[in-house]
């Protein structure tokens, strides 16, 4: 029995009961129904008026279901933010770098004119520098390219500080 104010004494439009065919094709090709008992559902499913009289289509099915059959969610409460927010004029000074002993013009020029990671071996990245000495610094090339980001971006050393410029 159904009450004015019961979600199933809703009419459905045309869109539902596509959504309902659709759902029910997917039941079907997961083998959850036979050939038989798919037609009566969507026979009765495309002659549906109310939410109520598709409802019953559903009671014996896993999940998915029409978009109107799932309840809604709520919403979590909103809790207050804590700490609060820091004010703007609040000054942060930048990160104390702390800079290693070697320079990245000398790692650069170490790169360029000794194509076999000498300038890696020299900054302290030993996997690398070791990599380069195998493969002739990539034929000369990577070597180069590394020698030149040296001397553009510098770097860090093997122990993760930044190189003198």
């Amino acid at each position: 029995m159904t009450t004015v104010n019961d979600p199933d004494a809703i009419r459905i439009g045309t869109a539902e009961r596509d959504d309902v065919v659709r759902i029910l094709g997917a039941h079907f090709t997961e083998g959850r129904l036979p050939v038989d008992e798919y037609d009566e559902r969507v026979n009765v499913a495309v002659n549906a008026v109310t939410r109520h009289d598709v409802r019953a289509l559903f009671v014996d099915l896993p999940p998915p279901y029409p978009a109107f059959m799932v309840p809604p969610t709520m919403a979590a409460p909103r809790l207050p933010s804590y700490p609060p927010p820091a004010p703007a004029h609040v000054y942060y000074p930048p990160p104390d770098y702390h800079y290693s002993t070697k320079s990245k013009v000398v790692a650069g020029i170490l790169q360029i004119f000794l194509p076999f990671g000498v300038g890696r071996f020299y900054t302290g990245h030993y996997g690398i520098a070791v990599a380069q000495l195998l493969t002739c610094g990539g034929f000369g090339i990577w070597t180069l390219i590394d020698g030149i980001l040296l001397l553009v971006n510098g770097g860090t050393d093997g122990e993760g500080r930044r190189l003198l410029d």
